[in-house]
């Protein structure tokens, strides 16, 4: 599997990351002032178990063995799809993102005039940054192909699940309409979850 598009391939998906991180970085200045914020050891909880998942990603060589052995066959086709689903999930949180604009904040937050986002991702789905970033989760384990990407995918979606706890929790506190959003709208995936 020497070919160029074998290492094109195997530069896409880092690549995707470090643009998209790069972009949220650039994008997380002007935002709304801060009403309240998450406490936080609930904000280190769900940050650390992302911490997790990305060591368990970038640093391969640290980790036991059985975390490096292979789940998919190490095929371009696996290669491929995981890159076209990094691409696709981190463009949907890019979407998300740009959709919610000057409410976007990493913690939980309220901001001054806050709003309930529902167009765009949020017709679909209450957490589409959320739902963007285990797709790419989802597409990174299908890239690495090993036990690691599995489990990185399992810390991730702990991540998301208690995020979106919290989050659910503060927006029913905040906006009296929530219940019925909430009810209409699925919390990742339409339908599912």
């Amino acid at each position: 599997m020497g070919t160029m598009l074998e290492s094109i391939l195997r530069a896409a998906v880092p690549t995707l990351w470090v643009a998209w991180l790069l972009y949220w970085f650039v994008a997380s200045r002007n935002m709304k002032a801060t009403a309240w914020r998450e406490s936080l050891p609930s904000q280190l909880l769900h940050r650390i178990l992302f911490l997790l998942a990305a060591i368990l990603l970038v640093e391969p060589r640290s980790l036991p063995a059985v975390l490096r052995e292979r789940v998919l066959p190490p095929e371009l086709a696996s290669l491929a799809l995981g890159a076209v689903v990094v691409a696709a999930g981190l463009g949907f949180a890019v979407w998300a993102r740009r959709h919610l604009g000057r409410n976007w904040s990493a913690a939980v937050t309220v901001k001054k005039d806050h709003a309930l986002i529902r167009t765009g991702p949020y017709r679909y789905v209450r957490h589409p940054i959320y739902a963007g970033i285990l797709l790419a989760f989802v597409g990174t384990a299908v890239w690495v192909g090993e036990w690691r990407g599995v489990a990185a995918l399992i810390f991730a979606t702990m991540a998301v699940v208690y995020k979106i706890t919290v989050e659910d929790q503060r927006l029913r506190e905040t906006f009296p309409h929530f219940d019925q959003y909430r009810r209409e709208t699925a919390a990742l995936v339409p339908f599912v979850f």
